[in-house]
């Protein structure tokens, strides 16, 4: 995604790289299976192409602490799970290395 931008726009950095972030993070990632802002809010972004949704929910306390800790377990056990894939895939191709 950054080669693309970096080949689309020339000049100055700081006019566009918030427009890369917000990208982002609102990709899909195979590693966690959903958008890092998902992941981290446990909803999807509301961009101005999806503000039909009224209404947030309030998370204050020892509540919100157990929520973060809760999405933090999913994303430890999501990211294990890539992992896992990403060294089976590798160890089916890899080859001993004779000098």
């Amino acid at each position: 995604m950054l080669r693309s931008c970096a080949l689309e726009w020339t000049g100055n950095w700081d006019d566009y790289i918030c427009l890369v972030e917000f990208a982002y993070n609102n990709s899909w990632h195979a590693s966690i299976e959903c958008a890092p802002f998902e992941m981290l809010y446990g909803r999807k972004c509301r961009a101005p192409i999806c503000w039909d949704q009224v209404g947030e929910r309030v998370i204050e306390g020892l509540e919100m602490i157990e929520v973060t800790n809760e999405i933090v377990v999913v994303a430890k056990e999501k990211l294990k799970e890539a992992r896992t894939r990403q060294k089976s895939y590798a160890d089916k191709h890899h080859r001993s290395l004779e000098f």
